[in-house]
């Protein structure tokens, strides 16, 4: 009695084990290039996705260079550093020359008087070109010996 084979081929003869092997090594090298397919796609997705989410959300911050004139720019302009963990703190108020006691090169003032007065120095931003704006800084605080509050400016908007 001739044993007939369990496993058939697609076209119908019996499977052998190196027929089984061709065809695993076929299957494998389909799943290889679906995968690298898959994977490159993925990749060009998200460039792609991040170009628009970069050019849709782009946030109105500059780099600020020695050729800059930062008195001509545009309210709503940001510029300086993006590190809020250095500058955590922010005040906002026309930006005027003078400090107080030698704290300061500038201070904002604020509604409320000179005791609402932020004392400001920078070591980040030509604050001189901003004299008479009304801005919006970020900086550090620091203690003073006269000054109510003084402040390492570090990143400003301009607000008019």
């Amino acid at each position: 009695m001739e044993e007939k084979p369990v496993v058939h081929g697609f076209d119908g003869k019996a499977a052998t084990p190196q027929s089984n092997q061709i065809a695993s090594a076929q299957k494998q090298t389909g799943m290889k290039k679906a995968s690298l397919f898959i994977f490159a796609a993925a990749i060009v997705l998200g460039l792609f996705t991040g170009g628009i989410i970069h050019v849709v959300l782009k946030p109105n911050v500059i780099a600020i260079t020695e050729k800059t004139d930062i008195s001509k720019l545009p309210a709503g302009t940001v510029f300086g550093s993006d590190d809020e963990k250095l500058f955590p703190n922010d005040a906002e108020g026309v930006l005027k020359i003078g400090g107080v006691n030698g704290e300061g090169t500038h201070h904002l003032e604020r509604p409320g008087g000179e005791s609402q007065n932020v004392y400001l120095t920078s070591s980040v931003i030509d604050l001189s070109e901003l004299q008479g704006r009304t801005v919006k800084v970020w900086g550090k605080t620091y203690e003073a010996q006269t000054a109510g509050w003084l402040m390492d400016v570090g990143r400003a908007q301009i607000i008019k």
